[in-house]
């Protein structure tokens, strides 16, 4: 199985040499780093990358408007243009460890996506202040609430997809930009009738550098869900388990 890691940056030059190690260390993986005009010389960095590993480290550098969704977006559509069975979504700043990659990939030959999830077992996240815990703990919430999905961590930004269900989501309509991309995206899935799994991690804050969180992502993150329910309606969801997996729940 031939697993695709999509890895956005910005200003992660000192993060993304080691995660670039631990996730080639898995047998399979191959990695696209999208780059966003980092200033601290990250698009250098995944090129030398890159060059030190052929064919399993790719670079896509991006122009114009930045963001976390554009990023994905366009990594989105590179990826489908691959032979990749399974794609990945990973932070570069160590948050997502690679250690649980194997587990959720091999997951998804019983559900569409699989969302490594802070939230399956109490609260699994480490080095947060409790402000944050409290704010993404709401957030999950919030969203959920208004649009009717039974995924316990909607924001997570750790998920493996089927190359068929990806290919099956409507890109061209998502308009989120920061984290409210994660749950524009796994509302569209549930519309889709994808199958959805959970699947544990434990969530640990970033090394290096600095948060991308600012207030106008938290507007946005408070909109979201009530834009995606005015033009689209509530999902009906549930939980239940999945064949040959046996996560907390997989999502319909």
């Amino acid at each position: 199985m031939k697993t695709l890691v999509l890895i956005p940056t910005y200003n992660e030059c000192d993060n993304l040499p080691p995660l670039v190690r631990d996730v080639l260390a898995i047998p399979g993986t191959e990695i696209l780093v999208i780059d966003d005009g980092s200033p601290d010389g990250t698009g250098a960095v995944a090129d030398r990358l890159r060059n030190q590993h052929p064919g399993r480290v790719h670079v896509l550098h991006r122009t114009g408007q930045r963001g976390l969704g554009r990023s994905y977006l366009d990594g989105f559509r590179r990826a489908l243009e691959t032979d990749a069975d399974v794609v990945v979504q990973m932070d570069a700043d160590g948050s997502h460890g690679p250690e649980y990659l194997p587990a959720m990939a091999a997951a998804t030959s019983g559900a569409d996506v699989v969302v490594g999830s802070r939230y399956l077992h109490g609260i699994s996240v480490v080095n947060w202040p409790l402000s944050r815990i409290i704010l993404s703990s709401f957030a999950n919430s919030y969203a959920r609430t208004i649009t009717g999905l039974a995924v316990h961590d909607c924001t997570a930004g750790y998920r493996c997809w089927r190359r068929e269900a990806l290919a099956r989501m409507p890109l061209d309509r998502v308009m989120s930009d920061g984290y409210a991309f994660q749950v524009e995206v796994t509302f569209h899935a549930a519309r889709l009738g994808l199958a959805i799994v959970e699947s544990p991690i434990i969530f640990v804050e970033r090394r290096e550098g600095t948060s991308k969180l600012s207030w106008r992502v938290v507007v946005e993150s408070v909109l979201t869900p009530w834009r995606l329910v005015l033009r689209h309606g509530r999902v009906r969801s549930r939980v239940r388990r999945g064949a040959g997996y046996n996560p907390k729940g997989v999502m319909r």
